[in-house]
């Protein structure tokens, strides 16, 4: 796998196997997963916790910072994937369908630029969606799925 593209397939796999492989498949219920995912994004929030803003790429940060980084969004990207897979969901789809849904709430010509909720949006003027980009986007990565 290494030097390949991975897919969500590819992790949810891979994290079957590790589980089955140390008989912890008993220890994996909906509730604990998601228990030991918020664990982790408390640990992913820490790193962060009295940096302030901090600037996109992370200019400032030494490697060993941006290192750790990685482990703990890998840790709450695994827990995600195995939480989705216990759970039956299929989480590529899942994510393709929100993307969608999430387009349909912010249109691009009511949405563009600004941070308000989707109800705090004039949407009555809504017939021309104006997502066109988004929706070919969707289309073209389910298309490849």
């Amino acid at each position: 796998m290494k030097g390949e593209s991975v897919t969500i397939e590819d992790l949810r796999r891979l994290m079957a196997e590790f589980a089955k492989e140390r008989d912890w498949d008993q220890y994996h219920s909906p509730r604990n997963l998601l228990l030991a995912l918020v664990g982790e994004v408390g640990e992913l929030s820490e790193i962060f916790q009295w940096r302030g803003e901090v600037p996109r790429g992370l200019p400032d940060w030494n490697e060993q910072d941006k290192q750790h980084l990685g482990e703990e969004l890998s840790d709450v990207l695994l827990y995600l994937v195995r939480l989705s897979d216990i759970c039956g969901i299929d989480l590529a789809k899942a994510a393709l369908r929100k993307v969608e849904i999430n387009a349909n709430k912010y249109p691009v010509h009511l949405s563009k630029g600004s941070s308000k909720k989707h109800n705090s949006t004039d949407t009555t003027n809504n017939t021309n969606n104006n997502n066109t980009n988004t929706k070919e986007v969707i289309n073209d990565v389910t298309e490849s799925v």
